[in-house]
């Protein structure tokens, strides 16, 4: 069976949309999805999905999070070989020295990609924004919380994506690739 991550946005950031990662992992066994496994408390899982599309994994994956915990959250799903691939298309990762400092966004689908295009105008001197074929890759040195661009792709502008930092990002694709030999 193929193996997939799924990335939820916006969970358990503050006080909103709260949910542990037990039942995340227990939601996703539910739906018979096998080898579940949790990346960090922020909505991150890795697992085997019989045969079905990442769009299809996303929609059901949302719907179950919304009938049975009553947690509306955007949920994007990339199998393992897309996560890689999104990794190998970087061109930031060499320049950027902290990974927490470098954001990957993913978008369940890559026409979503185009509408952040907007984030690039918002960008600062010392910052960088390339959107690649698979996700938009985002470079703030500064901080994230100190950029306007920053700001927007976390907030309205960027709701059609979820992001994740380097880190995090090589520790799915680390899992995924675990999971998957």
């Amino acid at each position: 069976m193929p193996v997939f991550v799924a990335l939820l946005r916006g969970v358990n950031v503050g006080k909103a949309k709260r949910l542990p990662m037990a039942e995340f992992r227990a939601l996703l066994a539910g739906l018979g999805y096998t080898g579940v496994t949790t990346v960090l408390n922020s909505g991150n899982a890795v697992f085997r999905a019989p045969g079905n599309s990442a769009n299809r994994l996303a929609t059901d994956i949302a719907a179950a999070l919304a009938a049975k915990l009553q947690l509306e959250v955007r949920v994007v799903v990339k199998s393992a070989a897309e996560l890689s691939a999104i990794v190998a298309e970087n061109s930031l990762a060499k320049a950027a020295p902290d990974p927490s400092r470098l954001l990957v966004a993913f978008t369940q689908e890559s026409s979503a990609l185009r509408g952040l295009s907007a984030i690039a105008e918002l960008v600062g001197a010392r910052e960088r924004f390339v959107i690649g074929k698979r996700a938009a890759f985002f470079h703030c040195p500064t901080g994230l919380l100190q950029s306007r661009a920053g700001e927007a792709l976390l907030g309205k502008m960027g709701q059609a994506a979820t992001t994740r930092n380097w880190a995090t990002t090589l520790k799915l694709q680390a899992r995924a690739a675990e999971c998957d030999a």
